[in-house]
């Protein structure tokens, strides 16, 4: 949960910009997006398996 406390003379805007930059680092917003639809969990294993056979095939390519 993300908490955010005005500071004395803040303006809004600045204050937005914080609590969006709060949001951003605790992940919230790339978990909005990952529910937004629902997944079944074979796709999400396959895209799990692709992900890592391309990170698998990068590493190999920089050696």
């Amino acid at each position: 949960m993300v908490r955010l406390r005005l500071r004395e003379n803040e303006s809004i805007n600045d204050a937005v910009r914080r609590f969006r930059k709060l949001v951003e680092h605790a992940g919230i917003k790339k978990e909005m997006r990952r529910r937004e639809y629902y997944e079944k969990p074979s796709d999400s294993r396959r895209r799990a398996r692709r992900r890592a056979e391309r990170r698998s095939k990068m590493s190999r390519q920089v050696v």
